[in-house]
């Protein structure tokens, strides 16, 4: 195996082993037994565990399957749409944790043990989106759009039906027993809820109230 494949191959079995055993749980020995390589073989690639760490994220963001949320909604944003702006960002976030739902498993441990990737995967990735996101609120408020609130509270709120969306269907209930609901299902009720309570548009506020009455008619 070439050694660009040779370090791929034990990255992903990292992940694999840090998504399910944790961390602390998680040797340098047992990655290279689960990758069929010697320990020394590890440390070839990876100097220690936290370049091994950095390595994860790298790829993470590198890959075809890596969110950028900035590019994900680029027209939307020009257009100032912000139905396309949020729900093309749910819908783009909840794709991604079911087509990965192990790397929420290592983030989840990541944070749980207190680990360093936390950290790093917070300012790599979940303050960009606060201050990107948040830049676009305040720019809508100055346009008049969006109420007055501290937009870092209204992306909170956004991300935080999101994530916990996606830890239901991906930890607790995979069965999706409590809610059934397609990922663009879920990324627009999740748009309108969000907007139905930030937004100073009328004409959205009646349309959404017609949308609910008409599902809730007999």
């Amino acid at each position: 195996m070439a050694g660009d494949e040779r370090r791929l191959q034990i990255l992903r079995v990292a992940v694999s082993l840090f998504a399910h055993e944790g961390f602390r749980g998680t040797t340098t020995k047992k990655i290279a037994q689960a990758a069929g390589v010697s320990e020394a073989m590890v440390f070839r690639h990876f100097a220690n565990k936290e370049e091994l760490y950095t390595a994860i994220l790298d790829h993470k963001a590198c890959s075809g399957d890596a969110i950028n949320p900035e590019l994900m909604v680029a027209d939307a944003l020009k257009r100032k749409d912000d139905c396309a702006v949020f729900e093309g960002l749910a819908l783009g976030a909840l794709e991604h944790h079911e087509r990965d739902p192990e790397f929420q498993r290592l983030l989840l441990h990541s944070a749980l043990e207190g680990h360093e990737l936390a950290q790093m995967f917070f300012e790599k990735f979940v303050r960009r989106v606060y201050e990107f996101l948040g830049a676009y609120i305040r720019e809508r408020q100055r346009d008049g759009a969006i109420i007055e609130i501290d937009p870092a509270i209204v992306v909170r709120a956004f991300i935080g039906m999101i994530i916990h969306h996606s830890l239901n269907n991906n930890l607790w209930d995979p069965q999706r027993r409590l809610l059934n609901l397609s990922n663009e299902g879920a990324a627009k009720h999740f748009t309108d809820i969000l907007l139905g309570g930030i937004s100073t548009n009328r004409e959205f506020r009646n349309s959404r109230k017609e949308r609910r009455a008409t599902r809730t008619m007999p």
